[in-house]
């Protein structure tokens, strides 16, 4: 279970925080950047992962080719396809931007460095896939909403320095991702504080068999606490390291089969939402060819 651990503390790492994609001009491509394998992630230790932002800097750490994808495209995890280790195997960029480029930039600026260093080459094509949609239960939400910290005040690169702080151990994981906005997957719980429904539905898919969409019309941020049985939260672990692109041994799998309750399902509905099973056309990004090494620095 060491390795699913210390894997929980990358696939949460939160990805679309520059909203919608700028254009690709004036400023379609980093200044420099920098491309190396991340070290080993291991369970019980402090980290700073996800994307940073700090003035014309921009560090991204312990993501994989699909969380990157993620980010340069403004698209759901589920919504890429591609060879397995592109959900695995993790890198870190250091990035200059160009002079009077701002962080919405950053998005197209990743998507001309997979294309020049990965040599990526994808398209795009519609497909009906199974989901779960999230909606309001027949009683209403029943949880708080609740108002983000102060914006940060706008510098160099168009905002404020963006960070995330994560923590793990052989309980979970811990997140925050900035203005009071927080998550937490441990000691059988997930406690969120200031969560937006975009944010709560990509975390859902981590831990069940099909995409997640938010059909709730929620626009707040809200608290609210989900409870799960042992069994049950052992298998979302076991899940989220497997929709990370881990390899597990034989017996992390049949650990899965012994938790596969409906507790999910259930603390969901706790907070009046629920989990419809549904069909829907979905957009995806095929990747048709991709080193799995990048070109030199």
């Amino acid at each position: 279970m060491r390795q699913i651990l210390g894997t929980i503390l990358a696939i949460f790492a939160p990805v679309a925080v520059f909203g919608q994609t700028a254009p690709a001009t004036p400023h379609a491509e980093f200044e420099v950047a920098s491309i190396r394998p991340s070290a080993p992630l291991v369970g019980g230790s402090q980290v700073n992962l996800g994307i940073h932002v700090d003035g014309a800097m921009v560090s991204c750490m312990a993501l994989s080719v699909k969380d990157y994808m993620v980010t340069a495209y403004q698209v759901k995890f589920y919504q890429i396809m591609g060879p397995e280790w592109i959900a695995g195997d993790r890198f870190d960029i250091t990035a200059k931007l160009p002079e009077g480029a701002t962080r919405s930039q950053v998005p197209a600026m990743l998507q001309t460095l997979l294309a020049d260093r990965f040599e990526m080459k994808m398209h795009r094509e519609t497909r009906e896939l199974p989901v779960y949609s999230l909606v309001v239960g027949k009683g209403g939400s029943k949880m708080k909403e609740s108002t983000l910290e102060e914006e940060i005040v706008e510098g160099p690169g168009g905002r404020g320095a963006v960070n995330v702080a994560a923590s793990g151990g052989r309980g979970g994981v811990a997140l925050s991702f900035g203005r009071g906005s927080s998550f937490m997957f441990a000691d059988n719980k997930i406690v969120a504080t200031k969560l937006t429904m975009a944010s709560f539905v990509e975390t859902l898919a981590r831990f069940l068999d099909r995409p997640v969409v938010d059909a709730t019309e929620l626009k707040g941020n809200y608290d609210f606490e989900l409870t799960f049985t042992p069994e049950d939260f052992r298998a979302m672990q076991i899940r989220s390291a497997i929709a990370a692109g881990v390899v597990l041994p034989p017996e992390a799998l049949r650990l899965l089969e012994v938790g596969a309750g409906d507790s999910l399902f259930s603390a969901v509905q706790a907070v009046g939402l629920k989990l419809e099973s549904r069909k829907a056309p979905i957009e995806v990004l095929v990747v048709d060819s991709v080193l799995k090494t990048p070109t030199a620095n």
